[in-house]
């Protein structure tokens, strides 16, 4: 195979594998971190209430496309958490928070793995783009220098 043409094997590699690899990753890592902020969003609620000390809650609902109504919970001491995969469950606030703190730690620790991961696909781009480099290099060579590195 000539230089040019293991130069657009590495290209498309690059394009269609790695780049796309990365992407997901990056994506996947970024929902998680929207998870975090949305249950420490929690916990800080769920602190404004205790320290309101108060049984009543008034607040806006996001009904979704920044549409809001306002709603009256006439009794805070218990609220529902979404645990995953669409299920809900009842806890008191102290439960609330003892599971929002195992939660944000469990995603901390995926965060780290996706991070990691990320890494390890940017130095296999960066490996690639090397080889790609040294080919193009050879591209410069003679025709019969060429023959013998290949």
């Amino acid at each position: 195979m000539t230089p040019g043409g293991k130069v657009l094997q590495y290209e498309t590699f690059i394009n269609e594998v790695l780049q796309r690899d990365l992407q997901k990753v990056l994506e996947q890592r970024d929902a998680i971190y929207e998870k975090i902020a949305q249950y420490l969003q929690l916990k800080n609620t769920i602190k404004s209430i205790q320290e309101t000390d108060s049984k009543e809650l008034k607040t806006d609902i996001d009904l979704g496309c920044n549409f809001y109504v306002q709603a009256h919970v006439p009794d805070a001491s218990k609220i529902y958490v979404a645990v995953g995969y669409g299920f809900f469950v009842e806890f008191t606030h102290a439960e609330a928070l003892k599971f929002i703190e195992k939660k944000t730690n469990q995603l901390t620790e995926h965060t780290e793995v996706l991070t990691k991961d990320a890494a390890k696909i940017k130095a296999n781009i960066r490996m690639v783009l090397e080889g790609l480099r040294e080919l193009q290099g050879l591209k410069d060579l003679p025709e019969d220098r060429r023959r013998e590195v290949f």
